[in-house]
């Protein structure tokens, strides 16, 4: 994950958990699709980078998620969203989504590249 303390303009210092540090804490970022803010908050520990995205009417949609993975996670890296089992879901908001990226050296398994789409595929 990025050095937080580089999304300094967007940290939400009222916030109940408190502003946090270089490593996590609350964001409040605006949709680049409506304007209206996404509330994030980051954390690192335990081997995990985590950010949760949620807005308050709605889930997060792609555009928003892929907003958010930008600024919170280099270039390099890859995150995963996780769809667990029913019986481990866990939620305090209704229209919260999260970005996972394992931080203890583990790679994220990737699959063939292939199959998602050809070589000479170029997004178009």
């Amino acid at each position: 994950m990025r050095d937080l303390s580089d999304l300094e303009s967007w940290r939400f210092h009222t916030h109940p958990f408190g502003p946090g540090d270089e490593t996590g804490g609350p964001f409040l970022v605006a949709s680049k699709i409506d304007r209206a803010p996404l509330m994030v908050i980051a954390s690192t520990g335990k081997g995990w980078d985590h950010v949760s995205i949620s807005r308050q009417n709605r889930c997060p949609n792609w555009t928003e998620m892929e907003q958010i993975k930008r600024m919170f996670f280099r270039d390099n890296e890859t995150a995963m969203q996780l769809h667990v089992p029913p019986a481990q879901h866990r939620s305090l908001h209704p229209y919260c989504l999260h970005l996972w990226r394992p931080n203890d050296g583990r790679e994220i398994p990737m699959p063939p590249a292939e199959f998602v789409a050809p070589e000479v595929c170029d997004g178009r």
